[in-house]
């Protein structure tokens, strides 16, 4: 299709797409930060959002079951960049005080991309009259504020007060 024929429904199934793939290697990467993070609530904290994001896929394909298409993936470089950047926090710092001050930045900085991704697809799918998709975005786009916050009180509370000490 040329590109001056894709509209915005084209463009919202392709975003949906790169989170949904998004979602995925998240899940691949979370038990590897909660297994290296050297703080219990940290860890913890990993752990729970490993369930939501679980979740958040699940809620992902009833998304593309509404809109009668696979769920597929596309790859996001983004994400990947993210990640990798998180991986190269782990191995740099394994062991230093200051780990998991970085894998907490690395979480947020993922959290700050879903935040993004899901408040454009809900106001798109608000836009082109979908409802129901538009109310299942919300539902994960709340999890992921709450998520960041939750993220934003462990470090200025416990993680980056022993990472400077």
């Amino acid at each position: 299709m040329p590109a001056k024929d894709k509209d915005l429904h084209d463009l919202f199934l392709d975003t949906l797409k790169d989170i949904y793939y998004a979602e995925k290697q998240i899940l691949r990467a979370l038990p590897r930060m909660a297994k290296a993070a050297q703080s219990d609530k940290l860890r913890a904290a990993f752990e729970k959002h490993h369930g939501e994001t679980e979740g958040q896929v699940e809620r992902l394909e009833q998304v593309f079951e509404l809109l009668e298409k696979p769920a597929r993936g596309k790859t996001c470089d983004a994400i990947i960049g993210i990640l990798d950047e998180g991986k190269e926090i782990m191995e740099e710092y394994k062991g230093a005080e200051a780990l998991d001050a970085g894998m907490l930045a690395a979480a947020q900085a993922v959290e700050h991309y879903e935040i993004s991704r899901y408040g454009t697809l809900k106001q798109w799918a608000t836009q082109l009259g979908m409802k129901d998709v538009a109310r299942l975005l919300d539902q994960t786009l709340q999890e992921e504020k709450k998520t960041d916050q939750t993220l934003t009180e462990l470090a200025e509370t416990a993680v980056n007060i022993a990472a400077a000490a």
